[in-house]
């Protein structure tokens, strides 16, 4: 019996606070581009990219491993929701 072949991936796990949430630190960053200038921003959203790297058999596997991380731990599922996107590492670059 061989072991399985296992690839590295890059997830990208993009953590936001959920729509109707208060965003603190966004209406921060939309005041202050407001007072350098910028009138026409509209709207800022702050959140956090989280970028990890997994030993999975698939990229399918590498996501589900990722999407219990973002549950358990990264993302707050009570105000914060997030996406996933994976890239073969060896597609990553630096």
């Amino acid at each position: 019996m061989s072991a399985a072949t296992t690839s590295r991936y890059v997830i990208e796990a993009e953590v936001m606070p959920k729509q109707g949430v208060n965003d603190p630190q966004g209406d921060s960053i939309l005041s202050g581009l407001r007072s350098l200038g910028f009138a026409e921003t509209a709207r800022v959203r702050c959140g956090k990219l989280i970028r990890l790297e997994i030993d999975a058999e698939s990229e399918e596997a590498a996501i589900a491993r990722a999407t219990a991380m973002c549950e358990k731990l990264l993302a707050n599922p009570v105000i914060e929701e997030f996406d996933l996107r994976a890239i073969p590492a060896s597609q990553a670059g630096a």
